[in-house]
């Protein structure tokens, strides 16, 4: 018994590792709906994780996500592949934020009157000569408090995501 509890292997390090795979089942009842398909989960668990979310009660509902955590348990493999793909879903979410605050941040370079030359002329070298007029003519509009304007020059530069140079 001494050297189950040097190795990392007693009650408290079992009962640690239940509690984390309950964060994990909690997590997964928390997704959004939208996100639930794309799940690594075997078909008898993600009929389970649908039950959970359809429980109502706040103590029901708390021992319906510990059943679902000892489902899991089960499966050490799944446990990690579910971990990975919810870590992959953060990044990827990360990524998104970034690059939505990238756009922003041009934008608002764009409608600011003092900046707006020189953006432009940072974006001559990677946009054609239509995108360029539209930005200005949009850029021109936004600076005078459009923000109808605004909201199409973020929108313009989304669409031409693609071309735009990297810093």
């Amino acid at each position: 018994m001494d050297g189950d509890v040097q190795e990392g292997r007693g009650r408290s390090a079992r009962k640690r590792a239940a509690q984390q795979v309950e964060k994990l089942a909690q997590q997964l009842v928390d997704l959004p709906e939208k996100q639930l398909p794309d799940l690594p989960l075997p078909a008898e668990l993600a009929t389970e994780l649908e039950q959970v979310r359809r429980t109502r009660g706040h103590s029901s509902r708390r021992r319906a996500v510990k059943h679902l955590a000892g489902m899991l348990r089960r499966d050490e493999e799944l446990i990690g592949r579910i971990e990975d793909h919810l870590a992959g879903m953060s990044e990827a979410h990360w990524r998104q934020q970034a690059r939505f605050h990238r756009l922003e941040e041009l934008r608002d370079r764009l409608c600011d009157p003092q900046t707006v030359d020189t953006v432009i002329q940072e974006l001559s070298g990677c946009l054609s000569g239509p995108e360029i007029k539209e930005l200005r003519r949009l850029s021109r509009v936004a600076g005078n408090g459009d923000r109808g304007a605004a909201r199409k020059v973020f929108r313009l530069l989304r669409d031409l995501e693609g071309e735009l140079c990297r810093d």
